[in-house]
């Protein structure tokens, strides 16, 4: 019996079938993930950011600038945002807390504000009602009526005790433009018919207002600037 001759096309369609198994492909792509897994932990292990530490060793007390801080590359981890960063540091300097040696990172706990070493924060209690302009970056006057000798006699001379209804001073202005830093919240307090708030003092007042605080003076605090269109 003759030998059938096979059609020429179905030659040419066998050569040209490629093999191809789904696992070959699933392999490909494992491979090609691992390595871009590999390479972006790689990356972010060698990532760094810049923070800043001592030119010199900084004692306490002292102002620094720039100048005086050298930037230095440290791993972009959570410990990072520990340190001073360029950006953190105001045109007016920061004051040290504590000694930094040389080439030590500054921690932000390590550094102030400069106006710390002119300001202080008290809170006072205030016998008036806060006017309602009143809240934190508010200034206000920080005014004190002394109690007279009868009344500070009343109350036996006890800081703390209640005023009785003797006559009291004519008040006074004990801080000007005082910065209010915060209304304390009286939830916090003893029950008190007063209203506390933390204001920020030149160092400077910072007796007379504790002597006005000791001797039971009445305080009141009213705003400097009135909010806009009043």
């Amino acid at each position: 019996m003759p030998t059938r001759a096979p059609h020429p096309g179905t030659a040419s369609r066998r050569r040209h079938t490629l093999w191809f198994d789904p696992r070959f492909a699933i392999g490909i792509l494992l491979v090609i993930t691992s390595v871009a897994g590999v390479s972006a932990l790689v990356g972010a292990a060698n990532a760094s950011v810049e923070v800043m530490a001592a030119r010199g060793t900084l004692t306490p007390g002292q102002k620094v600038h720039a100048s005086d801080l050298v930037p230095t590359s440290v791993r972009a981890d959570r410990t990072a945002q520990l340190y001073l960063h360029e950006s953190d540091l105001p045109a007016a300097g920061l004051v040290v807390t504590r000694t930094v040696a040389a080439g030590e990172l500054v921690a932000h706990t390590a550094v102030g504000s400069a106006a710390g070493t002119s300001l202080t924060s008290v809170v006072v209690a205030v016998s008036a009602a806060l006017a309602a302009s009143t809240g934190p970056g508010s200034r206000v006057d920080l005014w004190s009526s002394q109690p007279s000798q009868d009344t500070a006699d009343g109350a036996g001379g006890q800081p703390g005790a209640p005023h009785d209804s003797g006559a009291y001073a004519a008040p006074t202005v004990l801080v000007s433009s005082a910065i209010v830093v915060r209304l304390v919240d009286q939830k916090n307090l003893v029950a008190s018919t007063e209203s506390s708030v933390e204001l920020l003092i030149p160092k400077s007042d910072t007796a007379t207002v504790l002597d006005a605080i000791a001797n039971r003076a009445v305080l009141t605090a009213l705003p400097v600037d009135l909010p806009a269109g009043e």
